[in-house]
């Protein structure tokens, strides 16, 4: 069932949880990540060296960070916001999307070089990028969790109590742009991930081309739907991009 995907958010708070209790560790308490660890990111493939060492560990920290809060709000949301259908998912998609979610926090954690340095001057490197980057993941979670909260209101009365599982129209929000605001929500946080990075990490980059497909594929579905199932659909509304797609 749909409601499962609340489990991609558990096993993502816990191993990324994970995996950044270990940097920080690492560069904290100077403390070398374990060692089936170093070898699960050597398979994964090492970081480039062109650029500042402490400006990797900390764009890669900032990252996790923000992969962490991701997930953990998501998993909020799931748990305690969202109401779903009963519809099912793939086994092939339930078993990728596990796959993603392990596969993505070591993707942040071998764009650093191997040598942990001691990270008590790290912040001191904070560059404007990073703050960009914040700023733009803020900005777009807040509109993902408006998007999320008006879809479950939907299926709920004044007093919060789901008295459907039916389709409706969204209003409100971005909602008045495009179908599927939340989506493009998605596709933002990761390319302000890609912004923390620094622009120029060609592999964080791949994965929001990734996220782009597949939200927008999905957007296009929904989308349909929408118009098919509503003969008074509003006309100017997008896909999936405002005023674009």
């Amino acid at each position: 069932p749909k409601r499962w995907f609340s489990h991609f958010y558990i096993l993502s708070v816990v191993w990324n949880g994970f995996l950044l209790l270990v940097f920080i560790q690492a560069l904290f308490l100077v403390r070398p990540l374990p060692l089936w660890l170093q070898d699960l990111l050597s398979a994964f493939g090492e970081a480039s060296q062109n650029q500042d060492v402490g400006d990797k560990h900390l764009s890669a920290l900032l990252v996790l960070i923000l992969l962490w809060l991701h997930s953990f709000r998501r998993l909020i949301e799931c748990l305690c916001i969202s109401v779903f259908s009963n519809g099912v998912i793939h086994i092939v998609q339930y078993c990728f999307g596990l796959g993603y979610y392990v596969a993505i926090g070591l993707t942040v954690l071998c764009q650093m070089p191997a040598n942990v340095s001691n990270g008590k001057n790290l912040f001191v490197q904070i560059c404007w990028y990073h703050t960009l980057g914040i700023m733009m993941y803020i900005w777009a979670s807040v509109h993902q969790y408006r998007c999320h909260v008006i879809l479950a209101n939907l299926r709920k009365n004044k007093s919060g109590k789901i008295v459907n599982l039916s389709h409706n129209v969204p209003f409100g929000d971005w909602f008045e742009r495009v179908s599927c605001p939340h989506y493009f929500a998605e596709l933002l946080i990761y390319i302000s991930m890609a912004i923390t990075f620094g622009f120029h990490n060609l592999t964080w980059w791949l994965v929001v081309a990734y996220v782009l497909f597949n939200q927008a594929l999905a957007a296009i579905l929904c989308h349909e739907f929408y118009v098919n199932k509503f003969s008074c659909y509003p006309t100017h509304r997008k896909a999936f991009i405002p005023f674009l797609f």
